[in-house]
């Protein structure tokens, strides 16, 4: 699960005040944080750590790239912009979706889902599911992972695209080895009780900083 906005999620930069965060080893609650990415790079990345080596069923992300030594694009989520479509990649196949009103400057919320039994994706854009496609079925992603935001990985841990980096920022990125309900996925969304990921954890975070992205307070609508 990730929310986004402006061209694609919301971001944080590494400042002192992220330490107040700190509940354990490399571990941080960056409730109410966000990363940050202000330029174009090909070097500007968080990398998030993770001690799972074997991954079933779905991932949830937004801008997201997960690689292994064998797929780099096990898990990712790329926004085409040409043809205006959200493309999950699994296993190094993807498919598209188009239709999702995708605004700059606005906060979005991105979800996907991938059953490795069934082979079956879906995409959830601000609370609303897609339909199901198939893309990868017979085998779960496993090795050892690499997962990057704000950067895509042509191969495992680098291989970065300038033309494709992230500039926005990015918020609640949490991702989970089983399949959410639709109860879970809507509270998500309206930042209601749910419970965090067991992959990766937005209140536990355990995250490199590489070069210019920053940990600042997540932006508010004041009514």
């Amino acid at each position: 699960f990730h929310q986004i906005s402006s061209s694609l999620a919301k971001a944080i930069f590494l400042n002192k005040s992220a330490r107040k965060g700190y509940i354990g080893p490399h571990q941080f609650n960056l409730s109410g944080k966000m990363f940050t990415f202000p330029a174009q790079t090909n070097r500007a990345h968080v990398r998030l750590n993770t001690q799972r080596r074997n991954f079933n069923l779905k991932r949830d992300h937004i801008l997201f790239s997960l690689a292994t030594p064998s797929n780099a694009n096990d898990f990712l989520i790329f926004r085409d912009a040409k043809n205006k479509e959200i493309e999950p990649h699994i296993r190094d196949q993807k498919v598209e979706y188009g239709g999702p009103d995708y605004k700059l400057n606005m906060w979005h919320s991105i979800c996907t889902t991938w059953d490795s039994g069934s082979g079956l994706v879906q995409l959830w854009f601000d609370g609303q599911p897609s339909i199901r496609k198939f893309i990868s079925s017979g085998s779960n992603i496993s090795g050892p992972v690499i997962i990057i935001l704000g950067q895509e990985q042509d191969s495992h841990g680098g291989g970065f695209d300038i033309n494709q980096s992230f500039i926005g920022m990015m918020t609640d990125v949490h991702m989970w080895d089983y399949i959410l309900s639709p109860c879970e996925m809507q509270s998500y969304v309206d930042e209601l009780n749910f419970t965090p990921g067991n992959v990766l954890n937005w209140r536990a975070l355990d995250f490199q900083i590489v070069e210019r992205v920053l940990i600042e307070n997540k932006l508010i609508t004041c009514h």
